[in-house]
């Protein structure tokens, strides 16, 4: 990257991709907000904002948290990432584009506020930060601000280099090569390709930690550097990112750093691959300049923390310093689990919970269930109860940790249907059983030659068997 080259196309490419990062978001919380955070979800906006201040976490819905008002906002969120990702949003002034991205950037920080449990993802504060960067870049009438160029440089920049100082630090297998022995399979949704990857050998394993690390630890300083050398570690970025996508399925983490990264590439290098006509202005506006100027003063401002954090040895990852996710700090996979623990949810419809009820097995859409069943392709789709069933597995059967858990095995017994949506297989579609339990079990990719995709061997009791009280009046929403 280089202060005398042009950023047009640059900036072109890269509003046209965040806009499509924004629509998968939103599409995700079309489908998955309501039966999760609705009125009732298993964690409700409306109790949420009625014990935390708006300071501490500016939504919209402090207004109106009703499932109707959210649903709206989230097909604005729709609507809009449309507009942005055809490029309608910089055909009409630099007015419309930044009324445009400040939209959006407010009304997904309003889900991310509120989202709690299952809005608690670095990407999600990725997409807040560049959402709130992407309002400065100006229409396709005007110049390019540099300055916001090298501040999404800045979001990668900690995005990765965090990523690699986590791992080194948290988990003695980054260190010794070995955590890839295990991450295929352990990893929160492995997809068909992770199960070939498991059984490769050792030295590829070995190697493509060597790869990882290079990649987080020393490419990223790069990024900052003159051209050709700034292009090239963008493209390994890239490459990096795309073996992740192949490799597993990480939602739109991956493809958001593969946005983040087109500003690494200015128009001398991007004019190559596409030519397009354009004119703009030698200068930015007085109102435009005015903004840029006001944007990097908060970044600079509020840099200072999560830079002191990629030093520390008490280092946060995917942490945010203030309420309105401006600038935060990031990280995955800091520890790497060595066996796969599942949770398995089954209910019965029989009178009794005794040795003679047959329980059967809800499937998740995702995660593993049926051993028989081939990994899921879902990247850069979220699904987020999927997400969370495998942070469930890794903590002991204590239910105090996860509270939403209980919550979610009262609305199947209820036969709440936004929520039974979730699930790729309702085993009771007709009535809801009486009677669930959840047992825990130790899940292993098979071996080659070996018949399906998994074994697995039962661990524990997760859940002794629940049921609803038997007067109405004693559930409790």
């Amino acid at each position: 990257m280089h202060f005398a080259t042009e950023f047009w196309l640059s900036r072109l490419c890269f509003q046209r991709a965040l806009g499509g990062i924004y629509l998968i978001a939103f599409l995700i919380a079309a489908n998955q907000f309501i039966p999760l955070l609705g009125a009732r979800g298993l964690q409700p906006v409306r109790l949420f904002v009625r014990h935390v201040p708006f300071r501490r976490a500016p939504s919209l819905f402090y207004i109106n948290c009703s499932d109707c008002f959210i649903a709206v906002m989230i097909w604005c969120g729709v609507a809009l990432s449309c507009f942005a990702l055809t490029g309608f949003s910089e055909s009409f002034g630099l007015g419309v584009s930044m009324m445009t991205w400040a939209l959006l950037w407010f009304i997904y920080l309003s889900l991310v506020n509120v989202g709690q449990t299952f809005y608690g993802f670095g990407w999600e504060t990725m997409l807040a930060e560049t959402g709130f960067l992407a309002i400065f870049l100006g229409s396709s009438d005007s110049r390019p601000p540099v300055i916001v160029m090298w501040l999404i440089v800045w979001v990668l920049f900690r995005t990765m280099f965090g990523a690699g100082m986590i791992k080194v630090r948290a988990d003695p297998c980054w260190r010794d090569l070995t955590c890839l022995f295990y991450h295929y399979e352990t990893q929160p949704l492995p997809n068909p390709l992770s199960w070939y990857l498991h059984h490769a050998p050792r030295w590829f394993h070995k190697a493509g930690v060597l790869f990882n690390h290079f990649t987080e630890l020393i490419v990223p300083w790069f990024y900052f550097v003159p051209a050709p050398l700034c292009y090239w570690a963008g493209a390994i970025t890239i490459v990096f990112q795309i073996t992740l996508i192949l490799s597993g399925n990480l939602s739109w983490l991956n493809y958001i750093t593969i946005v983040l990264c087109i500003p690494c590439f200015d128009d001398r290098f991007l004019s190559r691959l596409a030519s397009i006509p354009h004119s703009v202005p030698d200068q930015l506006s007085v109102p435009h300049t005015i903004a840029v100027g006001f944007v990097t003063a908060i970044a600079l401002a509020l840099s200072w923390r999560p830079a002191r954090n990629l030093f520390s040895r008490r280092q946060l990852m995917n942490a945010s310093f203030e309420p309105l996710h401006l600038v935060n700090t990031y990280g995955a996979f800091g520890a790497v689990t060595r066996e796969r623990l599942e949770v398995v949810i089954k209910g019965t419809d029989a009178e009794f919970a005794d040795a003679s009820a047959e329980w059967r097995e809800y499937e998740f859409k995702g995660k593993p269930g049926d051993v028989n069943r081939p990994p899921c392709i879902v990247s850069p789709y979220h699904w987020k109860l999927d997400w969370q069933m495998w942070f469930a597995a890794m903590s002991p059967p204590d239910l105090h940790l996860h509270p939403w858990f209980l919550a979610l095995v009262q609305r199947m017994l209820e036969d709440e249907k936004r929520i039974l949506r979730l699930f790729a297989h309702n085993p009771f579609p007709d009535a809801p059983p009486k009677f669930i339990r959840a047992d825990w079990y130790r899940y292993r990719f098979t071996k080659p030659g070996e018949r399906g995709w998994w074994t697995r061997t039962f661990v524990a009791e997760y859940l002794p068997v629940v049921t609803l009280p038997r007067t109405p009046d004693a559930v409790r929403e």
